[in-house]
């Protein structure tokens, strides 16, 4: 139990699958099939499931609990993430509760060694990053899972058996009331770092377990510190190791403690040896309260490739990273939101299946990224040999008054969207077409305050998203009556293309097309766009392809090969 928070129950119904039993059927006989199961109701599950069933896909996810996470776990969320918890529903609540921040302090000893800026440039919508402990974040995503008329949580209810067949898999699922066998077009397997599923199908995560161990204390206290992210390296309260400071929703703090490889992990967590070391750190006269306590251990390993067949593995089923860079749940749900596109166009025949594949190569890159970078984190912020602890306290040092030493500390490089440059789905940018690296193919859509034709002030970003979208740079002038038709011609497309009008002027008419003011130049700034530039971006918000002028065959075939139908 936490004094902050009340953890909530969901009830365990009958599937219709056991209900079909009570009538006479078979749990296998009356087995139902449906275009998608989600296996765990975690935040990437639970995304990947919104996700989906917001473009009208049916989709069906299994939990073997009935709450959400215990403990805070997950807590920082970055700007990427919050854009595509808006597409999802759950933007507002999660930046309203949480604790918004955007600076950094490194400290060596007593000293603060430099500090940092997430964002360095205005005009987002969402700050650099938000802190808010995970069970927040999940009862956010369930209430708004519970609004979607074609999704079904089943709770209390636990994977025990799976077998793929040529056109999909079924799933024996245990509950209270005996087991049945659900049959599903695709199973996505978003149940953790110990994943059932990947079990059952007698595959296995590689990389590297890091033999060092940190304390993670939830501490209710009001205290003076700023919503900034803090991080120690040998301070002098908590003997020559490492302690990172951040502050949650309700005025609890995370506090995480390096211990060492050789401590006891179920003695740490003993409230007598967890608070001398916050009093350590606080005061003597500190007043607080310990919320949640956990021991754990660095893992920075992935499966091989994250889909198996009609499975597919998202989140810490397919890959684990330290948490030193909040890396974890920010790249589950970039998982999520990269999947659940793919999966929609291959189920209604848009697209092949070999889509899915993409998924695999992409969030399979971005988890490279990622291990890399928690690796590098890792080794320096707990060094296993004296020349390695010297190298890392003499870049310390040197980073006081060399700005250059910073770029060379590492205490966990915050997480940030993957570039997905090399995507084979990428249309590459003619060579005489002078695009700057910005905005490239690959990049998440840059953000930018707009106007609609109404008045009302938005975002670029929440215009887009579970649509191919254009963008089409109008600058003073109005489209003409031919590029007009041409333009709304793309809705009509196998996918269709929804075109935004970026003008630098209000009240630009378009016939039929949707028309946005860039009041402050910002949008056309950052696209480095002229009157004509047009961007085709993907459902998951990322360009896909870009062009000085539209073209429309052009377009036609960035959007083949952006479906996976095209080299």
């Amino acid at each position: 139990m936490l004094s902050t928070y009340t953890y909530p129950r969901f009830a365990y119904r009958t599937p219709p699958e056991l209900a079909s039993v009570s009538t006479g059927e078979n749990a296998t006989a009356g087995a139902h099939r449906y275009p998608v199961v989600v296996v765990g109701a975690g935040p990437i599950g639970l995304a990947t499931a919104i996700d989906l069933a917001q473009q009208g896909v049916p989709v069906v996810v299994i939990d073997d609990d009935e709450t959400v996470s215990v403990g805070s776990r997950g807590l920082c969320y970055a700007k990427r993430t919050l854009e595509i918890l808006d597409r999802l529903g759950c933007g507002d609540p999660v930046v309203a509760k949480g604790v918004s921040w955007h600076v950094g302090r490194v400290f060596f000893g007593k000293e603060e060694v430099y500090n940092f800026e997430l964002q360095a440039e205005p005009h987002y919508k969402r700050p650099g990053m938000v802190n808010l402990q995970q069970y927040y974040l999940e009862q956010y995503l369930v209430e708004r899972a519970q609004q979607l008329p074609n999704l079904d949580l089943r709770w209390k209810s636990r994977v025990v058996g799976i077998e793929q067949h040529g056109d999909g898999a079924e799933l024996r699922v245990e509950t209270p009331e005996g087991e049945y066998t659900i049959a599903a077009q695709w199973v996505v397997a978003c149940d953790g770092a110990r994943s059932p599923v990947r079990k059952l199908l007698g595959v296995d995560v590689e990389g590297k377990i890091f033999k060092d161990r940190f304390l993670i204390a939830d501490v209710v206290m009001k205290a003076d510190f700023p919503a900034e992210r803090w991080f120690w390296f040998t301070p002098p309260f908590h003997n020559g190791q490492s302690v990172l400071l951040h502050r949650e929703a309700d005025n609890v703090w995370r506090i995480d403690f390096q211990l060492g490889w050789d401590a006891d992990p179920e003695e740490e967590k003993k409230p007598e040896r967890v608070i001398p070391r916050i009093r350590a750190m606080l005061g003597p006269d500190a007043e607080f309260e310990l919320e949640w306590v956990s021991v754990y251990t660095f893992q920075c390993r992935r499966m091989a490739d994250f889909r198996h067949g009609r499975v597919l593995f998202a989140g810490d089923a397919a890959h684990q990273v330290s948490p030193f860079g909040a890396r974890g749940a920010n790249s589950g749900i970039q998982d999520a939101d990269n999947l659940a596109w793919k999966l929609k166009y291959v189920l209604a025949g848009v697209a092949p299946e070999s889509l899915l594949d993409s998924y695999s190569q992409e969030r399979g890159r971005a988890a490279d990224e990622n291990l890399r970078h928690s690796t590098r984190s890792t080794d320096f912020i707990t060094p296993k040999s004296a020349v390695s602890r010297l190298f890392r306290d003499a870049t310390l040092t040197l980073a006081r008054t060399a700005p250059f030493a910073r770029a060379l500390v590492n205490s966990g490089r915050l997480s940030t969207a993957t570039l997905l440059t090399d995507s084979p789905l990428n249309t590459p940018d003619a060579p005489d077409a002078g695009f700057p690296a910005r905005m490239a193919p690959g990049t998440p859509l840059d953000d930018a305050p707009v106007t609609d034709a109404a008045g009302a002030q938005g975002w670029l970003v929440e215009k887009a998203g579970n649509r191919f979208v254009g963008l089409y740079f109008a600058g003073a002038d109005a489209p003409g009556a031919a590029r007009c038709a041409a333009l709304r011609a793309l809705a009509h497309t196998s996918a269709p293309i929804d075109v935004l009008v970026i003008a630098s002027v209000p009240g630009l008419a378009a016939d039929g097309l949707t028309v946005l003011h860039d009041a402050q130049g910002i949008a056309t700034q950052r696209y480095h766009a002229q009157p004509g530039t047009f961007y085709l971006v993907r459902p998951d918000q990322h360009v896909c392809a870009r062009w000085c002028a539209f073209d429309p065959a052009a377009v036609a075939a960035a959007l083949a090969r952006a479906l996976g139908l095209e080299d």
